[in-house]
């Protein structure tokens, strides 16, 4: 799937998890998702990078546009060098948190998205990979 638009953008603090969600919802709606499937991809990826700052300790997220023939979609890969994550099926449950959250984060970003998938091992950092397609 080539990707033919792409950003990379720093999430360091509060101000960065808005940037990659106005970033996020701008490739979004420039790519032709409808107004409901920007808003799910914007929810997932703002989750994410919440996740990456306060878990991880900071990171990065690559926003692509993504064109496969007709089809045309938007990925976000999110990397942090931060503990990692010991169990990954358990973090993707509802109701798991290391934190004050709800838990929802990760099993909710994957419901939100066409498409999820998540790199992770203790002492190595975590990188999660999601996609949402017109």
């Amino acid at each position: 799937m080539p990707a033919n638009l792409h950003e990379v953008l720093e999430i360091r603090t509060s101000s960065d998890v808005v940037a990659v969600r106005q970033a996020t919802r701008a490739l979004a709606e420039q790519t032709g998702l409808s107004l409901v499937d920007q808003t799910k991809l914007v929810t997932a990826a703002s989750e994410l990078a919440r996740n990456t700052l306060n878990y991880g300790g900071g990171g990065t997220v690559r926003v692509e546009v993504l064109e496969n023939g007709a089809r045309r979609g938007v990925r976000l890969v999110f990397e942090d060098q931060g503990p990692g994550i010991p169990n990954v099926a358990e973090a993707m449950k509802d109701g798991f948190t290391t934190g004050s959250g709800l838990g929802l984060g990760l099993g909710g970003a994957r419901r939100l998205v066409n498409e999820f998938a998540i790199q992770s091992a203790p002492g190595q950092g975590t990188r999660v990979t999601i996609a949402r397609w017109k």
